[in-house]
């Protein structure tokens, strides 16, 4: 079974969320007989090829951007290529010049989309896309939704429902580093023994400015790991409210991410709009034990924080409210705790790598299977 999978950006040049879950698919299903390929686009000049744990990515340069959409014009030459060679091509969604390739370069191969997320900040846009949009997710043989809640609050999912199909995102903790106890130490010494720990890309929709208004007033550590395209303004808003206790410490390696996980007291996730499909950070928490704060915003945070179970939820863009849950568990080390540990029970249950890659790769031969099928009855007629 051969794979081809198609996406904006993925390792080792990007580092966010979908591309986490990408990796994490191609080497649970390569463990079980898949090969896997990506396909992907890259700011160098040279068209490159890596290895990269036992899957190939190939990186095609990227011509120009419209609206954070990347655009490729060897793409299309090179999509159709490596997917005569592949049994089945695996979307990734949003990328609107990725629907675009799918029917230039003609892919006739068993296909599905992962749907990571609605689009929801480019509304003028969104609007000259639509009918691309439609026939593409038309087109391709099977969609994915990453979690129940998402499948039940996602317009555009509900069009497509008798094609659609839940398949949550999984992770696999042996593949993350253990850290050493210099590294543990040299953390510890730093923050100290209890603090609040947000992971992932400072993006407009992650809501760190509601956390920073939520820890005004209070002197609860607060530490920020990431890097991105509003670091600045985050910055600023903490320097002009007085947060000493928030320390932004940029984007860090695995290893380094690991030792504030394994450390922190609870992770903070103030995500406020629906951009925020899942939340892999989010995970990383649960799946290292950790009680968690998120928003309710109709999307896969709340399949994987349960309110009152695994941590707490509140509304979103209110920093009244997510302060005080913070408060809650800060004053409360039991509940937390148990929390934490009600948080780990469920990664364990649900969103493992393993259960992930044992779904996709029952869908993949599922999928060449009806081909089959298919094609078989177009002879015979």
């Amino acid at each position: 079974m051969r794979v081809l999978h198609f996406y904006k950006t993925y390792f080792p040049e990007s580092v966010g969320g979908v591309e986490q879950v990408i990796r994490q698919m191609c080497v649970g299903t390569g463990r079980l007989g898949v090969r896997n390929e990506v396909l992907t686009l890259t700011r160098q000049k040279e068209r490159r090829d890596v290895e990269f744990e036992g899957h190939k990515v190939r990186l095609l340069p990227l011509d120009f951007e419209i609206s954070s959409t990347g655009f490729s014009v060897a793409a299309f030459r090179e999509l159709a290529r490596m997917a005569e060679d592949a049994d089945v091509v695996h979307y990734h969604f949003p990328w609107p010049f990725m629907d675009l390739a799918h029917f230039v370069s003609r892919i006739k191969k068993p296909s599905l989309v992962t749907y990571h997320s609605d689009i929801v900040r480019q509304k003028q846009l969104l609007r000259l896309y639509q009918p691309l949009k439609h026939r593409f997710l038309q087109s391709v043989d099977t969609i994915v939704a990453t979690s129940p809640n998402y499948m039940a609050s996602s317009a555009v999912l509900d069009r497509y429902r008798d094609k659609t199909r839940v398949i949550t995102y999984g992770l696999d903790k042996t593949i993350y580093p253990e850290p050493d106890q210099a590294r543990m130490d040299k953390w510890r010494k730093q923050i100290g023994e209890r603090f609040f720990l947000f992971v992932g890309v400072l993006r407009y929709y992650k809501g760190l400015h509601i956390l920073l208004d939520a820890v005004a007033n209070t002197d609860y550590p607060v530490v920020i790991v990431g890097a991105g395209p509003i670091e600045n303004e985050l910055k600023a808003h903490a320097e002009r409210l007085g947060l000493t206790h928030v320390l932004f410490v940029g984007a860090l390696d695995e290893a380094d991410k690991v030792a504030l996980l394994t450390l922190c007291y609870a992770l903070v996730f103030p995500s406020h709009l629906r951009s925020e499909a899942f939340g892999i950070s989010l995970l990383e928490g649960a799946m290292y034990g950790k009680p968690m704060i998120s928003s309710e915003i109709g999307t896969g945070t709340t399949y994987i924080n349960i309110d009152a179970e695994t941590g707490l939820v509140v509304p979103p863009s209110d920093p009244q409210a997510f302060g005080e849950a913070m408060r809650k568990l800060w004053d409360d080390p039991e509940l937390a705790q148990a929390m934490g540990k009600r948080a780990e029970a469920r990664y364990w249950e649900l969103f493992t790598a393993e259960q992930m890659a044992k779904s996709y790769t029952a869908l993949y031969h599922e999928l060449v299977a009806r081909h089959a099928t298919v094609a078989l009855a177009q002879v015979q007629a």
